[in-house]
């Protein structure tokens, strides 16, 4: 049972036994339910004695009375009990299910971010897990509670007069067939208001991100009018969901209530005819008004079921997506980067890279240059195994990258991209990112040699200063010294830079020049640049074009040729004599 629940609703272990304990005492509170009901019943039966000429063994109040408060009693505990295992419980499952989705997601491979679109991510993390609470919190153990109690009782009854039991109960397989019938239907408008839900999350982001280039470009009526288009369309969207929902479920609902009806003709004719006694009659009619409750809210809470499974499989393919694997053990001689023959693209049949063979030699600095849109990011990238490749393969020191570990590969990369990221947190943790026990002192020396001090002194608190969601307090150019500064601390033996200079102005470019000297003698050095003049002084330049090597060769050797190169270089020249 514990294991059928983990695989239905993606539960921890103990979730799944919290489920379970939930379940049981929501059956048992339901029965206590209807414990009064049968006391009430045996009250009437000694108030109607006098009147059917029947004896009855009297019983006084003050037992009545008694009963009653134990009655209670049993209610109220069973009641607390359910309340502790359906809802404590599921919040302790949320806590943990957000917790492993945080684990799960730091075991991914980089290409699986690439293949979610942040907005979804972000919803099923924080959407998903919330609607999953509420479910299993409000819905899944009364569901399943009601169902059971009410079977039980159900059978009770029918053997106590299978006539009456079949008056009360014919209703509620139609009803329950008209709400499962339309599962198809509400599982349909579900989804299409799951997807206007995210397009309408991915618009609000896109506006947020891009909030200056909109009010620069005086756009803002132009795309809130895009954006309205859809917080409608997911307003529609939810309003038919709901409504196709609601109108089954109302449907079902009120042909319950049928079964009263038929309970009082058949109870009528039943009585008339002698077959059964007014004490009967009574305790059917009783049992009917408390039975159909917990049926409706059963068909309410099995709708939401059908709803709750959406968000349940997006759990789920987060959970079941494979981790990236890989030996731990690395060993390399040297640290040569080798392309061999290497074929990838981010989407099927739109080729990156498709036959690219190069190697970057230790103790030396590898350019890559090129036109945009010609792989070179993507070269950079693979080189850290960002991504799987389609075809060929890359080698670290003669070692196939491909079956290791990327979390231990990644000790040997120290990488600056053109894109920095910083987290909302003081600069001195932001450089420390770069290695995680380093101490102050080593994290103050970085920031000298990648030319930061300067700027961190004047701040209010110095290398304490937070700043802000990916820096948005700091310059482009000052961002940038910072992500150079903890590609320093590192100092690992492979060096990625991708455009590490393009945000910095020329004195400050020439100040962290001198920096990445120091930090590139002896190591492999992969570098990519737009600006010619910055790779001259390569030991090696890969030119890049249409995702295959088009020439390689030292500065003079490339420009000798009179290729792409030379061609770059001459459009470069041109456009630095370019004046206003």
């Amino acid at each position: 049972m514990i294991h059928a629940l983990k695989q239905k609703y993606a539960l921890s272990d103990q979730g799944a036994r919290d489920l379970l304990r939930g379940i049981v005492y929501s059956v048992l509170a339901n029965i206590s339910l209807m414990l009064p009901v049968m006391l009430l019943a045996v009250v009437l039966d000694q108030l109607l004695a006098p009147i059917l000429a029947t004896r009855r063994q009297g019983t006084g109040a003050a037992c009545y009375t008694l009963i009653g408060i134990v009655i209670l009693a049993v209610i109220f505990i069973l009641h607390y009990q359910q309340y502790t295992a359906a809802y404590l419980g599921t919040y302790k499952e949320s806590a943990r299910r957000r917790i492993h989705l945080a684990e799960k997601l730091r075991t991914l491979p980089l290409s699986f971010f690439h293949q979610r679109d942040l907005a979804d991510l972000t919803s099923t993390i924080m959407g998903d897990c919330a609607s999953f609470e509420h479910a299993f919190s409000h819905t899944v153990p009364q569901f399943f509670g009601a169902v059971i109690s009410t079977g039980i009782v159900c059978a009770g009854l029918v053997i106590f007069n299978w006539q009456m039991g079949l008056a009360l109960l014919w209703v509620a397989p139609i009803a329950f067939a008209i709400v499962i019938l339309s599962r198809k239907w509400q599982a349909a408008l579900g989804k299409k208001h799951m997807n206007a839900r995210l397009e309408l999350a991915e618009g609000i982001q896109e506006c947020l991100e891009t909030v200056q280039d909109i009010k620069a470009c005086n756009l803002e009526d132009n795309y809130l009018r895009k954006l309205d288009a859809k917080m409608d369309a997911a307003e529609k969207a939810q309003i038919s969901s709901e409504l196709v929902t609601a109108s089954l479920l109302t449907t079902g609902q009120m042909f319950l209530r049928l079964g009263l009806a038929t309970v009082i003709v058949v109870g009528n004719s039943l009585v008339v005819a002698g077959e059964t006694d007014l004490f009967t009659y009574i305790l059917f009619l009783i049992a009917a008004s408390r039975l159909y409750d917990p049926l409706s809210g059963a068909m309410a809470n099995m709708a939401e079921l059908f709803s709750v499974q959406l968000q349940v499989k997006r759990l789920k393919e987060i959970e079941d997506h494979p981790d990236e694997a890989g030996e731990k053990d690395i060993r390399t001689e040297g640290y040569d980067i080798t392309f061999d023959h290497v074929a990838f693209s981010y989407e099927a049949g739109k080729p990156v890279l498709k036959d690219v063979s190069f190697t970057a030699k230790q103790g030396q600095v590898t350019a890559l240059v090129g036109p945009s849109g010609g792989g070179k990011s993507t070269v950079a990238k693979l080189a850290a195994k960002f991504y799987p490749l389609d075809g060929g393969r890359i080698l670290l020191g003669g070692t196939d990258i491909a079956p290791l570990d990327a979390t231990m590969l990644m000790k040997n990369f120290s990488i600056v991209f053109q894109d920095v990221v910083l987290f909302n947190n003081t600069i001195m943790e932001n450089i420390r990112v770069g290695k995680k026990d380093a101490t102050d002192e080593e994290v103050i020396a970085a920031a000298k040699a990648a030319q930061c001090d300067a700027f961190i002194s004047k701040l209010p608190d110095g290398y304490e200063t937070v700043i802000g969601e990916n820096g948005s307090t700091l310059s482009g150019g000052e961002c940038q010294r910072l992500s150079i500064a903890r590609a320093l601390l590192k100092d690992a033996p492979v060096i990625l830079l991708d455009e590490a200079t393009a945000s910095l102005d020329v004195d400050n470019e020439t100040e962290i020049q001198h920096a990445l000297s120091k930090l590139v003698k002896g190591k492999t050095v992969l570098i990519i640049a737009h600006r010619m003049r910055t790779v001259e002084a390569a030991d090696k330049i890969v030119v890049l074009a249409d995702g295959v090597v088009a020439e390689s060769g030292t500065h003079a050797e490339l420009m000798a040729a009179g290729g792409l190169y030379r061609r770059l270089v001459d459009l470069q020249t041109a456009s630095a004599e370019w004046k206003l």
